[in-house]
Formats: C-alpha cells, sequence, structure tokens
C-alpha cells in the first residue's frame, strides 16, 4: 500500500513508507530507547535491533575495526613493507586516478615520511596508459625501486606485474579473478578466496588496515608508528567518494575522519576546502560533492598526480597551487561532462530506459568524464548505467549501479566470455573496453546478467519515505538526533521525511531555476527545491496557494547567512 496513498506524486512517483515489521520495530526502538519515533524508524528501516541502538548512534572505531590479519596476505605484506623501511629500499608507490587511489597513496607517503622515509608516487594517465598497472610502467619503476606498492588496482595485472623486476605488493578492492597476479601479496577483501566479511571497503580502508597492522609489529619492537588516527580524514575522503557503502566499519571510519577532517589539520584538505568554498563543517556532502570531483578532476582531464599530490603534501603554498589547478581543472571537467551527459541522455531516453541497463556510447566522448556521465543516467533512471566514449573503433566506458546489483561481478563475467576487451570493478562502480563491433552483443549481455540480479524491477517510480514529520516537531535538536544515525550515503541514505496536508504560504523562484517555498498551518518551515521551477513540480507548488499539498524530502539545518534553522530539502510532492 502506498503511503499515505500517493501511487502517482506530481513527479510521477509512488512513495513507499516502512513494513509493517518495520514499523512495529521502530516503535519497539522508540519505547526501549526513549529515542524520537522519527529516529526510531530511521533505524528501523536499516534493521537495527532494540539492543543495537545505542552502539549504532555512537559507533566506535575501537570496537569496529577488524583485525587486519583476518585479511588474506596480509602478514606477507605487512611483512615485506616494513622490510623495505628498515632496510632503506627504494619504495614506488603506483595508485589509480581517482580519490580513492589518490588518497590511498597519501596514506603511505605520509606514513612513510612520519618514518623519515620517502617514496615515489606514479600515476597512469588515464588516456595515454589507462587504468592499472601496464608492463612499460612496472619495467621502469622495477629498474629504479625495491618494492612497488600498488594501490586501488594490481588484482587482474598478472603481466605487468611479472614484468617489474622486483618485489610487488598488492592493496586492492577490485573484484579478483580465478588467479592471483605473482606478487609477494595481494590484500583485497574481494578475492575469490576472502570470505567477503570486508567487501565493503575501498582501498583506503585496505591501505589503512596494512597500516594498523605496520604499526601493530613496530610496537612488537619497541618503536612507535605514525599516529594513524589523525589520518582517518583521506580514508573518509575516499570511502564516500568512492560510493563505497556506509556500514560496518564504514561509518565508524567516516565519521571520525569528518571530525578529524574538520580540524583543518592536513595542508592538502584546508586548500581544497577553501577553494571549493566550504562553509560549514565537512560532511559527506561535502566529501562526495565537493571536495571528491576536484581531487578527481586532475585524473579525468589534467596530470593525473595532481589530486594524490595534493593530498600528501605537507606544504600548505604547494597544496594552495594544486588546489587553485585542480579547482579550474574541475570547472573545464563540468563543461566537457555537460555535453556528453545531455548527448548520452537523449541516446538512453531514444533507445528505452525500462530495461534493467540503461547505457549510450559516442565518437569522442572524453573517457575522464564518462563515468560521471553513467551516474547521471543512473540516477535519471535508477538503474545500472553505462556510458562509452568510442575512438578508433575502441570504446572505453565506465558504469555505475544501484544497491542490490553487482555490477563489478557482472562486467567481469561479460569480459571473462570474450565480449569485452578487458573489464572489471566492485559492486557499484566498474570500467571497461570493448570493440565497437561487439558493443550492441555485449551490453545485451550484460542487461541479461543484471536481469538476473533484479535490476529495474523496482523502478524510478518508487520513493522511500520514512515517515511523518510536522512543522512544529522538525527542530534542530531532532535534526541533531537524526544526523546521530548517519552519516549518510551509498547504502545508507539520507531518511526523507513527509509533511503531509500542508498549505502553500508562499513560493518563489530563486537563482537560476530553483524553487523556495514556505508552508505549515500553524507553525511554519521554509523548503528549498534545486533546478524545478519549471518542472511539473515547480509549476504546481508555486500556482498552489489555494490547494493542500504532501511534501517529501530530507529535513537539515541551513547555515546561510550565518544564522541556523531547520528547511527542508524538498524532493518531491503529491496533491493531498
Amino acid at each position: 500500500m502506498a503511503f499515505l496513498g500517493v501511487e502517482a506524486s506530481l513527479t510521477g512517483r509512488r512513495w513507499v513508507g516502512l513494513s509493517d515489521d518495520q514499523d512495529r520495530l521502530a516503535e519497539a526502538i522508540a519505547q526501549g530507547q526513549r529515542l524520537p519515533l522519527p529516529v526510531a524508524r530511521v533505524l528501523a528501516r536499516r534493521g537495527v535491533a532494540v539492543d543495537e541502538a545505542p552502539g549504532f548512534l555512537a559507533p566506535a572505531l575501537r570496537d569496529l575495526l577488524p583485525d587486519p590479519m583476518t585479511l588474506r596476505d596480509m602478514e606477507p605484506a605487512a611483512d615485506r613493507f616494513l622490510h623495505a623501511l628498515k632496510h632503506r629500499q627504494r619504495i614506488a608507490v603506483f595508485a589509480d586516478y581517482d580519490v580513492d587511489g589518490g588518497a590511498s597513496a597519501a596514506l603511505l607517503i605520509v606514513w612513510l615520511r612520519a618514518m623519515g622515509h620517502g617514496a615515489t608516487l606514479y600515476i597512469p594517465d588515464r588516456i595515454d596508459e589507462g587504468y592499472g598497472p601496464n608492463v612499460p610502467a612496472m619495467q621502469a619503476l622495477g629498474r629504479d625501486h625495491d618494492l612497488i606498492v600498488c594501490v586501488d588496482c594490481g588484482t587482474l595485472n598478472h603481466d605487468p606485474i611479472a614484468a617489474a623486476g622486483c618485489d610487488v605488493v598488492v592493496l586492492d578492492h577490485h573484484l579478483g579473478g580465478e588467479t592471483l597476479p605473482p606478487a609477494v601479496a595481494v590484500v583485497n577483501p574481494n578475492r575469490q578466496d576472502e570470505s567477503g566479511a570486508l567487501g565493503h571497503l575501498c582501498a583506503a580502508g585496505v591501505v589503512f588496515l596494512m597500516l594498523v597492522e605496520a604499526n601493530r609489529r613496530l610496537r612488537g619492537q619497541g618503536v612507535q608508528g605514525p599516529n594513524l588516527m589523525r589520518m582517518l580524514d583521506l580514508v573518509a575522503l575516499a570511502t564516500v567518494a568512492d560510493v563505497a557503502p556506509l556500514i560496518g566499519v564504514n561509518r565508524a571510519l567516516v565519521r571520525q575522519g569528518l571530525v578529524v577532517m574538520g580540524r583543518r589539520e592536513r595542508p592538502g584538505l584546508v586548500a581544497l576546502s577553501d577553494v571549493s568554498r566550504m562553509t560549514k563543517a565537512p560532511d559527506t556532502y561535502a566529501l562526495g560533492f565537493l571536495l571528491g570531483p576536484r581531487v578527481n578532476a586532475g585524473g579525468r582531464i589534467g596530470k593525473a598526480d595532481l589530486g594524490a599530490r595534493l593530498l600528501s603534501t605537507d606544504s600548505l603554498p604547494e597544496a594552495v597551487v594544486l588546489a587553485q589547478q585542480l579547482d579550474q581543472l574541475n570547472t573545464e571537467r563540468r563543461e566537457i561532462e555537460a555535453a556528453v551527459r545531455a548527448e548520452a541522455m537523449a541516446q538512453a531516453e531514444a533507445r528505452g530506459a525500462d530495461g534493467p541497463l540503461v547505457w549510450a556510447a559516442g565518437q569522442g566522448w572524453h573517457p575522464g568524464v564518462v563515468g560521471i556521465a553513467a551516474a547521471r543516467l543512473k540516477e535519471a533512471f535508477d538503474r545500472p548505467s553505462v556510458v562509452i566514449g568510442l575512438e578508433n573503433g575502441i570504446g572505453k566506458g565506465s558504469a555505475r549501479s544501484v544497491p542490490g546489483v553487482d555490477l563489478g561481478a557482472a562486467v567481469h563475467r561479460v569480459a571473462a566470455e570474450g565480449l569485452l576487451i578487458k573489464g572489471g570493478g566492485h559492486k557499484m562502480a566498474a570500467g571497461l573496453t570493448v570493440a565497437q563491433d561487439m558493443l550492441e552483443p555485449a551490453m545485451a549481455r550484460l542487461a541479461d546478467l543484471l536481469a538476473r540480479q533484479g535490476a529495474g524491477e523496482g523502478g524510478p517510480r518508487d520513493l522511500s519515505v520514512d515517515g511523518l514529520l510536522a512543522p512544529e516537531g522538525a527542530t534542530p535538536e531532532l535534526i541533531a538526533q537524526i544526523e546521530a544515525a548517519g552519516p549518510f550515503g551509498a547504502s545508507a541514505p539520507a531518511p526523507r521525511f513527509v509533511f503531509a496536508d500542508q498549505r502553500i504560504v508562499d513560493a518563489r523562484k530563486i537563482g537560476e531555476n530553483h524553487l523556495r517555498l514556505t508552508f505549515g498551518d500553524g507553525a511554519r518551515l521554509q523548503a528549498i527545491a534545486f533546478g524545478v521551477w519549471d518542472s511539473p513540480l515547480g509549476m504546481a507548488l508555486s500556482t498552489g496557494a489555494a490547494g493542500r499539498f504532501h511534501l517529501a524530502g530530507r529535513v537539515e539545518i541551513d547555515t546561510w547567512g550565518g544564522r541556523q534553522r531547520v528547511q527542508l530539502r524538498l524532493e518531491d510532492a503529491a496533491r493531498a
């Protein structure tokens, strides 16, 4: 049964509330833990038991951090890393060009610097070299180094690792194949012989665990290692930017990392926050939409190592220069992406978006922005999406998934079946290379595999809501309690509440295409809806002073103008 009977909202969506079992659990949590019902409903949707609620609302890293030794190859990885440190061997860090790769590299470089040891940073060019280790780069690094540590890559790169001519350690999280490369160690929670219990970690999380083990071994030798808690800002940034599920230890890593970031101790993140015009304490939105895209911009359309250099530098003047360069590249990236996104959206709509997969491909589309365009298609159609740039008969693409659909496994299988030149990734994101004449059969096979996982069954019409709120009940204190159930992000969406049967007191256009509302009968609340003024939603609300509406969205604290007040970030509405 639809929530409040809304089968078709002003945006054409069906509203879906908690199940009967979740409703009963919410009542039990509210009574058993003396929590406001809206908070209890958020916990119930997450599947939190009554006795688990206090720990969930205050997750402690010491309680949730797994023993690093539960991961295969952790012992040889930590031993080889510390051997290189002890004997002052030459270390190279080979990293992916995204935020997770850059943050992973920065963790190692910062840790080694604190121990008085340097490392060579190498990040491949996205266009000239592509993702992951390649034979020429590994051979060149192997000639001048004793150890290469591959972070956020390497699990599927057998030949380049064999060609290195020196020891290689892989710290990765991408889905592994049936065999492992000839490295000293491959630490990866998504190896096929792992349990998968830590499969939600991003690469920076894996690197962090290796450093935890390294510190433990140093303590056993009477040596004090670097303060790892101060490095959690890098782990938090990578976890959110890589769309890793905010569950289990990831919640604790991100929560503590945001606290560390708020202290403004890391020059690179200070400079990046300032150039991003962050006006409040860092949160997951800032990591995912302000900082992350700028760190990524270098790898997408500029010099691939800019992001990692920014995150690892201990010089504020250098950080300021790097942050400004990345900010400019991000502006250029947005312009390129907008053109690709528009073409991809039109192509996907023409092809039809009712199936299990939405995809688009175009000649000359910049490979640095196809991932962002795929994310936009995924958001628009609520289906796994692939966007591919074609050049000289070869397509290079990126894919993004929806919760509950393992995209990386499906892409890996299509590659194994010979329909792709190569492909892999993790549950929520993947990359692929395909011959242009194999494009249609490859996408058809991928769609088939995704359909078997249930992709496309829910449909974009469903809007999940957590319950009802009244304007007088939406207080800053309640918002703070709801936020304690966070951080919110992948696999842990921010709660969405409905203000039922509301009168629109005022509606006006702000900015280019945004809608500002004031609603309520007695107590009144403001709402903002971005980019909807000329949409059916915006037109109905801006001309609906005589009617009454159910309003759905996320409650938040607005700090604009230096004042704190509760506002609704409006996402949908229905006539009452």
